[in-house]
């Protein structure tokens, strides 16, 4: 049985309004008493290398959900794995009444690789150290997804007037190819009036932020061949077409490496300015570009105005090389031509791009500049931008305010998340966006980690958003996708 409500009252200082005093006045115990089960679970969790881009993985795939429906079941929540095509969804919640508004809690158990050689750590052995957690996944995205649960658990067993679901994905991080295969196989799963992600990162250290837009993104391998075997360059050389060469001329073909600029005919077509509302809302975010930068640990940047920074990061599109891969690699130099080459790249879009419509102007140009090379697509995700006046946006705000005692900032992210335009289009919900994590831990880089800090604050600003969320009645206006 859940705990009854009572009609006790207290105002909250950060919330600025009247507050179950049932609800509130355990919370800080509460959440120092969550901290070993909180460990133990994140280790556990860490400690799966939940891989989704290594196809060897695929038994620590399934062995991660398992895991993950037994965190949701020992708290008393209904839980399911939801087998999707791919790999598997987990779904689950609390679900008290019918008559209650619903909001569904996203996020994902998948990880990036971790074979970077700057690792200190055993990517895949959960480490505490102090404050810190460390691992891969620990802030992408293991560690908010316990918070939000945790917090989850506290709501319903204090009174809040709402049902609470989870959906956990495991293919995040390849661009959630059976995520809607997935959401339409899941059973006895209410369509939500509202859906929040933990999945985005803040400003700073003690800078809230709360994204309220997402960048698209297009990614894709470009592949050139030009022989069956290596050849000798003294022999063939001049004569022999190196694909190193021709694929390298490709890709500066693309892109000024200087500015950054994309030169893809077309590309800018449907490009918007920064409007008036996006321009103030950056200014006063508080973005500093020496902190980012020591964040990120970037010693050379392309530009350092503020504002500028701001626009490139949020609001504007790009192209990227992640990989180039061909010849020898071996100390020393081995005098040969490859017979083989290929690029990694990805571009990130904003609001009005068509990841689909680029790709074919991307593969029409580098066919127009080599039609050797072979283009193929690998995934493709649509820009994303919230709604900022309505009610959900306000609660995301009193939450962080409430949680972290800081007044946070409204922003638009530069990554992208698959899932959010999947769930905005299938439930017509708002989805807005509770993040944790912080640019110093790590995201898709070596020695990832989380701190307790985020977690603690984070459970306090769940609980508070999820009361007000409780509050909320009545239709508001969505979301919009480009």
């Amino acid at each position: 049985m859940f705990a009854q409500f009572r009609a006790d009252t207290q105002v909250c200082p950060y919330i600025g309004q009247s507050l179950r005093m049932s609800l509130y006045d355990s919370l800080d115990r509460y959440v120092e008493e969550s901290r070993p089960r909180f460990e133990e679970w994140l280790g556990r969790l860490v400690e799966i290398p939940t891989v989704s881009m290594d196809p060897a993985r695929r038994n620590d795939m399934w062995r991660g959900a398992e895991v993950a429906v037994g965190c949701l079941t020992s708290l008393g929540a209904q839980a399911t794995i939801v087998e999707t095509g791919g790999y598997p969804l987990v779904v689950g919640g609390w679900t008290q009444d019918p008559a209650w508004p619903t909001v569904t809690v996203y996020n994902h158990l998948d990880v990036q690789p971790a074979m970077e050689p700057e690792w200190t750590r055993e990517p895949f052995k959960f480490t505490v150290e102090g404050e810190h957690y460390h691992g891969r996944g620990a802030t992408d995205d293991k560690g908010p997804a316990l918070t939000a649960l945790l917090a989850a658990r506290y709501a319903a067993e204090h009174g809040v007037r709402l049902n609470i679901q989870f959906v956990w994905e495991l293919e995040e991080e390849i661009g959630s190819p059976h995520f809607a295969e997935g959401l339409a196989k899941a059973m006895n799963f209410r369509k939500p009036d509202s859906v929040v992600v933990s999945d985005t990162i803040w400003l700073a250290g003690g800078r809230p932020a709360a994204p309220y837009g997402l960048r698209g993104n297009l990614a894709a391998r470009l592949i050139l061949e030009t022989a069956r075997r290596e050849a000798h360059s003294g022999l063939t050389g001049g004569v022999a077409r190196n694909p190193l060469t021709e694929l390298a001329a490709v890709l500066a073909a693309c892109v000024d490496a200087k500015t950054g600029r994309v030169t893809i005919p077309g590309f800018y077509k449907s490009v918007r300015p920064l409007g008036k509302t996006d321009r103030a809302q950056f200014l006063r975010s508080g973005f500093q570009v020496k902190t980012f930068a020591a964040a990120h640990q970037l010693t050379k940047l392309r530009v350092r105005d503020r504002m500028e920074v701001m626009k490139r990061l949020w609001a504007e599109p790009t192209f990227e090389v992640h990989g180039f891969v061909g010849g020898y690699t071996g100390p020393g130099v081995k005098t040969s031509i490859p017979p083989r080459a290929e690029a990694k790249v990805s571009m990130r879009l904003v609001p009005a791009q068509d990841p689909a419509a680029i790709f074919r102007i991307f593969r029409a140009y580098v066919r127009k500049l080599n039609p050797d090379v072979h283009v193929e697509a690998h995934g493709m995700l649509r820009p994303y931008v919230a709604d900022l006046g309505g009610p959900y946006a306000g609660a995301v705000l009193k939450a962080l305010r409430f949680g972290f005692g800081k007044e946070p900032a409204f922003i638009r992210e530069g990554g992208s998340i698959g899932a959010v335009v999947t769930m905005a289009k299938r439930w017509k919900a708002p989805v807005m966006f509770l993040g944790l994590s912080l640019p110093e831990h790590g995201y898709h880089a070596p020695n990832e980690r989380f701190d307790w800090g985020q977690a603690s604050g984070g459970m306090k600003a769940f609980v508070a958003y999820f009361d007000e969320v409780s509050r909320i009645t009545g239709k508001t206006q969505g979301s919009r996708t480009a």
